[in-house]
């Protein structure tokens, strides 16, 4: 989509003492593209001319969009003596943003040439596609008649659209417009159409821009480590017609200074190329330096951007932290994190940077080392530098470690010793989480022999070579540094499992906490079957009281029984009995099954029958009565208070219950099993209840047996009633 926007700029002067300056544009939009046409990066130089009175103020004027921005003034060394404020007005909600401070103590360069072309200038800011700005610089001292450098600028970057992937998303492309007098706009050559991924892809190899000077060009050195992907300088639209300037090298690189751009964090990564492009043009066009400063540029998301000619992979001279450049790499990473600290995905990737060129030279990234200060100044913790003298610093420093500055921000500057752990390795965090195919019991795993190790390290996986399974202090198992698991499948006995990780750097992490993990393939056994016994209750003809007992055991760890049928259940390790109930006059199949704690399980299936036997199936001796009630067994039961009367029931079972019908008068009886006197059952209760199996006996096994009560005709309650015998077939 076309878009022409006029851009309106004008300055207002302060109370306090400061001068405020604003500039709005008033797009006009033509019919939208499929696909947006190429647009090279420009910069506009908005001058705020001096008047009366000591105030500056930018006359009305009129421009493009833009998404960077910043101040400068004339003369490098003369530092903006005030706070610079500025707010914008977002093309796309047309809301106005609050104000934000401009980091303007910013390093000079350190070439005496390049340092006096260029000028003081603040941090860039990435603002997003706008069409407003105001611009508020405030003294320290609160007046206007001193402290505002000459060749004061509003410094505005259209980063332009230059990749492929940026052409294929919804944009503007702005037609030329007239220019102000005063304002100046950047030459606007060619953007070439060499282009590779956009940060929104994958990221290119590790790509090496061909340098432009040959007689100093260094060889270079193989890393000890991965060289990371990273998005080449045609990958994020560099125009290298911006940078004509030959490379610059050093010898070798001791260190690295991280660093953030300032600026929003809410940027998306799709807009990365574009703000490493804005800052490119922001360094060159308006800094005045030959190149972007940094050697590279990290955004949250994590992608990789080569920052300044030369080579990635060699010893480019960067322009990054002033009095140390000579020595070091500078990584950027693109947001402020001052009080936010920056992503893993971005610390992953400075951490990978790191490793790979301090790799190149045999340099451990957490160690210390001793640079040469390039020039006289303090950093911010108040420390001073002599130029010439060494100075020790770690490998892995940020930027206000060597400069008076507040970069990397509070935040990622507390994030450093992350960077530098991650970097050098070993892996860190190693722990085996979980083991598949085993089962815990107490402080042993259980198998059957296949298992799966499962594990978690807090170092990036992009920084792990490889992890090793462990069996016994042997490797069974090698993986990439990015799985989490392996296999293996263990022989019978008891086994130490355990994991290490190898960093890319190549240090060893420790074996984790072995764990102890024993195969079994032994099934559990029931030492006692399964079987029913009839016990004390309430008997009808649907259900008989009855105790399910059994025993199980394993050669190494039980873990449970179940009750599959005829009804279902599970009980514990140690249970070996439950009350249940069983239908008269119907086989029922006891299953039970046993399980281990590694998984292997037995089945036991025996099969019993309840029976009940009607009082009228006894021999009788003495006198007896017949009663009829629906609450006796089948409607009847037998009568007796005349002492020595006897009923004898014969049966081949293995369990046996006398049921009777109770009451405050009832009396006793002698229970005889096999001819001999077993017990005196007593049948008075405080209540009246029926069909109660009030005396049961029970044998190992099924046989021939007889059962006799006889009426003991106890004084003054002589009676008792007897509603027959159930047993067990």
């Amino acid at each position: 989509m076309k878009r022409r926007a006029w851009l309106t700029l004008g300055a207002v002067v302060l109370g306090g003492g400061g001068i405020a300056t604003y500039a709005v544009a008033s797009p006009s939009t033509d019919a939208a593209e499929d696909v947006q046409p190429k647009r090279p990066v420009k910069v506009y130089d908005l001058t705020l001319k001096g008047t009366a009175a000591g105030k500056r103020e930018l006359p009305r004027t009129e421009t493009k969009e833009f998404s960077l921005l910043g101040v400068s003034w004339t003369g490098v060394p003369k530092p903006l003596e005030g706070r610079a404020q500025v707010r914008t007005r977002s093309s796309d909600t047309g809301e106005w943003t609050a104000w934000q401070d401009l980091e303007t103590n910013i390093d000079p360069p350190e070439d005496p040439e390049e340092r006096s072309g260029a000028r003081g200038a603040s941090e860039p800011l990435w603002v997003g596609p706008s069409d407003g700005v105001q611009v508020q610089v405030v003294h320290e001292d609160g007046t206007t008649s001193a402290g505002l450098p000459k060749g004061l600028e509003v410094n505005l970057v259209d980063p332009g659209i230059a990749t492929a992937a940026e052409q294929k998303n919804t944009g503007d492309d702005t037609d030329p417009a007239a220019f102000a007098a005063d304002e100046t706009p950047t030459p606007t050559p060619t953007v070439s159409d060499s282009t590779s991924a956009s940060p929104t892809a994958t990221p290119t190899d590790t790509a090496t821009a061909t340098p432009t000077a040959t007689a100093t060009i260094p060889t270079a050195p193989p890393s000890t480590v991965p060289a990371p992907s990273v998005v080449s300088r045609a990958g994020w639209g560099a125009d290298e017609s911006l940078s004509p300037d030959p490379s610059e090298y050093n010898a070798d690189v001791k260190a690295v200074f991280v660093h953030h751009t300032d600026g929003s964090n809410d940027y998306s990564c799709a807009d990365s190329a574009s703000i490493v492009r804005g800052i490119y043009a922001y360094h060159t066009q308006t800094n005045g330096w030959n190149d972007i400063g940094y050697n590279f540029l990290v955004d949250k998301c994590g992608t990789i951007f080569e920052g300044r000619k030369g080579g990635v992979d060699l010893p480019v001279l960067g322009a990054h932290t002033y009095g140390w450049n000579r020595e070091s790499t500078g990584i950027a990473i693109l947001g402020n994190y001052t009080d936010a600290g920056a992503s893993d995905a971005a610390l992953t990737s400075v951490a990978r940077i790191t490793a790979w060129k301090l790799g190149q030279y045999g340099v451990d990234p957490d160690s210390t080392v001793q640079l040469k200060a390039g020039a006289t100044q303090k950093n911010l913790a108040g420390t001073s530098f002599t130029a010439g003298s060494l100075y020790t610093f770690n490998r892995v420093s940020g930027h206000r470690d060597g400069y008076a500055t507040e970069c990397p921000g509070t935040s990622l500057y507390a994030q450093l010793p992350t960077i530098r752990a991650w970097a050098s390795g070993p892996v860190q965090g190693l722990k085996l989480t979980s083991l598949t195919g085993a089962t815990l019991s107490g402080s042993t795993y259980y198998t059957k022999g296949a298992i799966t190790a499962k594990w978690s390290a807090t170092t990036p996986s992009s920084l792990i070579s490889k992890f090793e399974l462990l069996v016994d202090g042997k490797v069974v198992a090698t993986t990439s540094g990015t799985a989490t698991s392996a296999g293996t499948t263990l022989a019978a006995g008891s086994h130490k499992v355990a994991v290490r990780a190898v960093h890319q750097s190549g240090k060893t992490t420790p074996a984790t906490t072995a764990l102890t993990v024993v195969t079994d393939t032994t099934a559990p056994t029931f030492s006692t079957t399964p079987k029913i016994t009839l016990r004390t209750g309430t008997v009808t003809t649907t259900a008989a009281p009855v105790t399910l007992g059994w025993k199980a055991a394993d050669s190494q760890a039980l873990k449970q029984v179940s009750l599959l049928s005829p009804t279902t259940a599970t009980f514990g390790p140690t249970t070996t009995s439950s009350s249940r109930t069983a239908k008269p006059g119907t086989a029922s199949t006891w299953s039970m099954k046993a399980y281990d704690v590694a998984g292997n399980t037995r089945t036991s299936s025996p099969s019993y029958t309840p029976m009940i036997l009607q009082e009228t199936s006894a021999t009788k001796s003495g006198s007896w009565t017949t009663r009829s009630s629906t609450s006796y067994l089948g409607g009847k039961s037998y009568s007796s208070g005349s002492k020595g009367a006897s009923l004898t029931w014969t049966f081949t079972g293995r369990s046996a219950a006398w049921v009777v019908s109770r009451a405050s008068t009832s009396g006793q009886a002698y229970v005889y099993v096999d001819g001999t006197k077993v017990a005196t059952v007593d049948l008075k209760s405080s209540t009246t209840a029926y069909r109660q199996a009030i005396w049961t006996k029970s044998w190992s096994s099924s046989a021939k047996h007889t059962v006799k009560i006889v009426v003991v005709g106890t004084s003054g309650r002589p009676t008792i009633t007897t509603d027959g015998l159930v047993y067990i077939k």
